[in-house]
């Protein structure tokens, strides 16, 4: 298609942006404001060779799905790319997502998706579940200030104190914040020019204390006149926290690298379950508390830790997920690159009375391989071990170093959390080929009206010793015949071609041996005596198997 054709088109999913996507012809077409199952007329604003940009011009039919959004800025804003889709079909939206990328990008089979996957996790009342937003500020046509989000793609404010996402006392506070300003005569920050002095309101709220915390980023290092504002954001019930944060730099990071208390305490108190954090305001904490639970919850039910265990938390942050764990495990070892975060950790812990939590600053993938080379070291070669290693990485999941140094330890169990099921999918078919196998999969909706997704993934360690038993008449079984009735290579297309699994030669050699077939005497051997050899998940024994009776080698 060219630029300024219209097409009407289908949609069928949902991109990572929010747009509906659809196709014409084989040409894809990504459009905003679409949901799936509209019907919509589209003109291709940018096209490229296989796919473009369209601009939604008329609905023809409006999905099923489709419903009016809460918000009358759902369209313009960036913050809610699917409000205009009804719940229901969110989460199912969701969870083919998740299974999508497990699918195409994992290797993992549909027949075992469809076996380990459970429902997501989605929420009774999914607006005004943030306990956490940031607000930028700008001015209007008239010179006066504004606050709201930004308009999708831009840095235009769109003029809004009163977000469906947020709780109440959000619009309260910020329309104290604009009266002060105006009163005063403090200009908004001007990306454009860097000049202006307030830049951002940073707000938290504690669902469970009801504690209420305000930062303001600001282009300088006082607010003038700060004492009126103190005086009249006391006026809310629950305010504990007043501070500002610095930041004169030209650049789109949000906080400056501290802040300073203005009134009450640095920060305000939380509860996730059972266990107290402290979160200033430049600490990372779930946005979502009521969905947090349920997710750190899963993450310790899949751990099913009984008491006696060692377990690694890798990308801890503030210790969340680490003290959960700590409240069921015998030792918790936590890492995280950001400082702050573990001196957070290591007060949430306190606060706790958890002793048995420990906490290490750095980079995960160095980190872990440093301690375990350095345990060989200190330990006669012996190898360190971990009980459970939970696994919580940013975006851009984890660095393969440390899938491979999580593997050397040997883990029961590994669970991995995810805030993209892309990465996570990568990374879950380096663990699995690494002689572990995926148990359980569930998606939790922690953040509604947005196609952001979280996943808990389960994978247990497929144990050198595991076998199958089988009934074998050897009197009718002629090895030397069976193994010339099928090749490697014409085993492995069949289990790809009939099962879309990849498995190796020396995962065929392990399940012939099983079924009694001979191989050679040194076939696939380590190359090493204390070499750790993959052995072959189950469900590829299983397809090899089905492949072996094919060509009747069994």
């Amino acid at each position: 298609m060219q630029k300024n054709e219209t097409a009407i088109v289908t949609i069928e999913d949902i991109g990572v942006n929010g747009e509906g996507i659809g196709k014409v012809d084989g040409y894809t077409l990504f459009i905003k404001d679409a949901v799936i199952g509209d019907v919509v007329e589209a003109k291709v604003m940018k096209a490229k060779k296989n796919y473009g940009y369209a601009r939604l011009m008329k609905i023809i039919t409006p999905s099923k799905d489709r419903v009016t959004p809460v918000c009358t800025f759902a369209r313009k804003c960036g913050g809610c790319q699917i409000q205009e889709m009804s719940y229901e079909q969110q989460l199912q939206f969701k969870h083919n997502k998740v299974r999508g990328n497990l699918e195409r990008i994992g290797g993992f089979s549909p027949e075992l998706l469809e076996k380990i996957m459970e429902p997501v996790v989605g929420m009774e009342e999914p607006f005004h579940y943030r306990n956490k937003a940031q607000f930028p500020f700008g001015t209007d046509k008239e010179g006066n200030p504004i606050t709201g989000f930004y308009a999708g793609r831009t840095h235009d404010i769109i003029a809004n104190t009163d977000c469906a996402l947020g709780v109440a006392v959000n619009k309260e506070i910020l329309e104290k914040t604009l009266s002060f300003m105006k009163k005063y005569q403090i200009p908004s920050y001007d990306e454009n020019t860097g000049k202006g002095l307030i830049r951002h309101a940073l707000i938290r709220y504690g669902f469970t204390t009801k504690e209420i915390m305000v930062c303001y980023v600001i282009n300088g290092k006082h607010i003038p006149h700060v004492e009126e504002l103190v005086e009249t954001l006391r006026e809310l019930e629950g305010m504990t926290s007043i501070t500002f944060s610095s930041n004169t730099k030209r650049t789109n990071v949000i906080m400056g690298d501290s802040y300073e208390i203005i009134w009450g305490q640095g920060y305000i108190t939380d509860y996730i379950g059972d266990v107290k954090y402290q979160i200033s305001p430049l600490s990372f904490y779930q946005v979502n508390p009521v969905q947090t639970d349920k997710l750190y919850g899963l993450a310790l039910e899949y751990a099913d830790l009984k008491g006696n265990e060692t377990v690694w938390d890798l990308y801890c942050g503030i210790g969340t997920i680490s003290l959960f764990l700590a409240q069921k495990a015998k030792k918790v070892y936590g890492v995280e690159i950001i400082p702050q975060a573990i001196e957070d950790a290591k007060r949430n812990a306190a606060i706790n009375g958890f002793e048995n939590a420990e906490f290490y600053v750095g980079k995960a993938e160095e980190i872990l391989p440093k301690y375990y080379e350095e345990y060989a070291k200190t330990h006669d070669g012996e190898r360190a071990h971990a009980d459970v290693i939970v696994v919580d990485p940013p975006r851009k999941g984890c660095d393969e170093i440390l899938l491979h140094t999580m593997t050397e330890m040997q883990p029961d169990k590994i669970v991995y959390v995810s805030c993209d099921s892309a990465t996570l999918a990568r990374d879950l078919k380096i663990l699995c080929e690494r002689g572990y196998c995926l148990e359980r999969v569930r998606a939790v909706d922690q953040f509604p009206m947005s196609v952001h997704i979280e996943t808990v993934v389960l994978l247990s360690q497929q144990k050198p010793d595991d076998t199958i038993e089988i009934d074998l008449d050897l009197d009718e079984l002629d090895a030397t015949s069976a193994e010339l009735k099928a090749t490697y290579q014409e085993i492995k297309d069949y289990v790809l071609k009939e099962f879309g699994l990849k498995v190796s030669s020396l995962y065929i050699s392990q399940v012939k041996r099983k079924c009694g077939i001979e191989v050679g005497e040194n076939y696939n051997l380590p190359k090493s005596e204390n070499a750790r050899v993959p052995q072959c998940p189950k469900e590829k024994e299983e397809a090899i198997k089905a492949a072996l009776e094919y060509f009747a080698m069994i």
